[in-house]
């Protein structure tokens, strides 16, 4: 069943980060997602641009007119800064995968499994 680990990372702390860091920390993810490949588990990975490149969309009310907000988001303390799509067989068994991510370390790794967003 597909989970998703999402890296939840604090604004601004990319840029705040010297460079030598941010390189380890880069190459330790790369491995940690070849690794993930390597043991078949690993649908996808992808790290994302922080969020004053993003666009959110939102209607305030059914017949209301679409509101587009240029990021970044004053409101916004975190921002998803990167994925693991995985396909496990339990939740456990994500759990234990996004104990060994190497985000931990400076962010926060969050456990999803993937469903139709009817299903509660």
């Amino acid at each position: 069943m597909p989970f998703m680990l999402l890296i939840v990372e604090l604004r601004g702390q990319r840029a705040a980060t010297p460079s030598a860091e941010a390189h380890r920390r880069y190459d330790a993810m790369m491995a940690f997602g070849a690794g993930l490949a390597e043991r078949g588990v690993l649908i996808r990975a992808e790290s994302l641009r922080p969020d004053e490149h993003a666009v959110r969309i939102r209607r305030s009310a059914p017949a209301a007119a679409l509101a587009l907000v240029d990021g970044p988001f004053a409101e916004a303390k975190e921002m998803v800064g990167g994925f693991y799509l995985l396909d496990v067989a339990t939740r456990d068994e994500a759990v234990a995968i996004a104990r060994q991510c190497p985000a931990v370390d400076f962010a926060t790794v969050e456990v999803r499994e993937c469903a139709p967003c009817h299903v509660l």
